[in-house]
């Protein structure tokens, strides 16, 4: 399946959730925020919002500091 993934194209297995996707990207889903098709997806729901093909995605990265 393709997505767009922070205005890139990207060709996914299909059935990755997000949590999925964090989690082959290497990336901790406690520190990030990510938006599916103009819609904040809730930490809670990651592991069952299940992507399909045409999805447009952006993760965004907290980032502490001083």
């Amino acid at each position: 399946m393709q997505i767009v993934l922070n205005g890139e194209p990207r060709a996914l297995a299909a059935g990755l959730s997000v949590a999925g996707l964090l989690k082959e990207l290497g990336i901790d889903g406690r520190k990030v925020a990510v938006e599916r098709n103009l819609e904040i997806v809730p930490k809670s729901a990651f592991e069952t919002t299940a992507l399909d093909d045409g999805d447009r995605l952006e993760i965004v990265h907290f980032i502490g500091g001083g």
